[in-house]
Order: C-alpha cells, then sequence, then structure tokens
C-alpha cells in the first residue's frame, strides 16, 4: 500500500516470555473502513494497545501519517492523531453526557494552567470553542438531546455513542474502535454500521475496528487484516479473506466461524 495513513513494521510484543504479537506488518489506508479479526486470544486488542501507546513492544515500528509513534505516550498519540474506544464503555462516572465529550478536546488545548485557575479570557474562549465542538459531535452521533445527563446513566447504547463522540472531539485521522457492537441488539447494530460509514464519508476519518460480530464487519469493511496467535495470517477484500484457506483454518470450533463461513 503507498502512502498508507497507518503503518506497522515487524512489531514484536511479550509478556513474561510469552509472545503476543509475532512481527507484526500492518497498513490502514487513507479514507478506508478497516477491520482487524481473528479468534479469541489472537491479540487484537494488544495490537491497539500498541498503536495507541498503552503498550510498548519490545521491537518494531509504528507510524501514522509518517510519523513515529513508538515512544509516544498515550496522549501525545492522541495529538498526532489516533483516538480510540474500548471493549467495555469507559465514561467517566459523575460526568454529565456533555462533559464526557468535553474531555476528548482537551488533549488539543492551548490554555495553560494558570490561564486555568485565573479564568483568563483566553481560558474562556477556548472552553466556549471546545463545548461547541463537543455539541456538534454529540449531534453527529445523534444524542444532543441527552447532554446534559449523567452519562453512566444512558442506555448501553447511548453510552457507546458517547464514548465514539468522545474519541471525535479529538478530532482524529484515524479512529480505533474495539468491538463497538458488543452488547447492541440488531437495531442498535444497524445504526452503528450507519454511523461508522458517516464518520468516513462526511468527517474524512479512516476507520479500524476490531469486531466478533463478523457479519456486520463483511459488510462494511473493505480491507480485512486476520490475526492468529499474534500473527497476521491474512489479508485483503471481504470475499478474498472468507475464502482464505488460513483464516477458515483459524476459525474452526470457533463460534464466529460459522458466521465468517
Amino acid at each position: 500500500m503507498s502512502n498508507p495513513l497507518l503503518e506497522l513494521a515487524g512489531v514484536n510484543l511479550s509478556f513474561a516470555g510469552n509472545t503476543v504479537l509475532d512481527n507484526v506488518d500492518f497498513t490502514v489506508g487513507r479514507g478506508v473502513i478497516a477491520s482487524l479479526i481473528g479468534p479469541n486470544g489472537a491479540g487484537k486488542t494488544s495490537l491497539f494497545n500498541c498503536i495507541t501507546g498503552f503498550y510498548k513492544p519490545q521491537s518494531g515500528s509504528i507510524k501514522v501519517d509518517g510519523h513515529e509513534l513508538m515512544n509516544l505516550k498515550p496522549h501525545k498519540v492522541t495529538q498526532a492523531g489516533i483516538a480510540r474506544t474500548f471493549q467495555n464503555v469507559r465514561l467517566f462516572q459523575q460526568m454529565t453526557v456533555l462533559e464526557n465529550v468535553m474531555s476528548g478536546s482537551h488533549c488539543r488545548s492551548k490554555a495553560g494552567a494558570v490561564s486555568a485557575i485565573l479564568g483568563l479570557p483566553s481560558q474562556r474562549r477556548e472552553e466556549a470553542m471546545i463545548r461547541a465542538h463537543a455539541i456538534e459531535c454529540l449531534e453527529f452521533v445523534g444524542i444532543a438531546d441527552e447532554m446534559d445527563r449523567d452519562a453512566t446513566n444512558l442506555a448501553y447504547g447511548h453510552q457507546r455513542r458517547v464514548e465514539i463522540a468522545r474519541a471525535l472531539a479529538t478530532r482524529p485521522k484515524l479512529l480505533l474502535l474495539d468491538e463497538p457492537a458488543a452488547g447492541l441488539n440488531a437495531g442498535e447494530k444497524q445504526g452503528l454500521l450507519e454511523l461508522i460509514g458517516r464518520i468516513r464519508d462526511e468527517l474524512d476519518i479512516s476507520v479500524l475496528l476490531i469486531e466478533h460480530d463478523t457479519g456486520m464487519v463483511m459488510k462494511i469493511s473493505e480491507h480485512i487484516n486476520v490475526l492468529d496467535h499474534g500473527v497476521m495470517i491474512a489479508e485483503g477484500t471481504p470475499k478474498q479473506v472468507q475464502a482464505n484457506p488460513k483464516v477458515i483454518e483459524a476459525y474452526l470450533g470457533q463460534e464466529d466461524g460459522e458466521d465468517l463461513l
């Protein structure tokens, strides 16, 4: 892939001598919706954690827009243009929906601690801009009417949307979604498919998702990579991946295999 947005080369990760990622090469193109699939324990979330700076691989390279991310802390990775959601929704308790989403924008705030403490005009202007952008993000995901509610009191599907809105508030180039359909009913999954498409089409944000609902993956993805026991075993279009013997073998005996095949 020429000039990819995200590029991993030779990434190795191990814990206590156990290999989690084995010489992983991986790319995500610009303006695409891509997926990373694989059996349970394949290393998918660990790969996300490496990309976002939560884990530090022993070797390899991770670049976004040609800039090396390997030695950056998570907030610096966010500033570089990568945002994520998590398998289990992680919203700030005792904060409203709006406050949760506003927290995403603070990674790009310019006003310093002194300005915030003193309430200087520059800080107030920036806070107003952050609030306005957060409301825009909530409107985009369709839950702006709930902005003043306690985020953790929302229905689960709406909590998922708050987390996506918070990620969008960081103004990412690439959005990583870790099992975004987990716990959603059929109608909510269809709404999620439409939202992901709009994120790419209307906001020009590339999307990479981990998802066990392989039917959903096949519907929305333009490119799929398959990870098994820390090794990237296949990549291609949905049809190419579905027909790949290595992928079929990896999913044998897995509940997901029936959906994939």
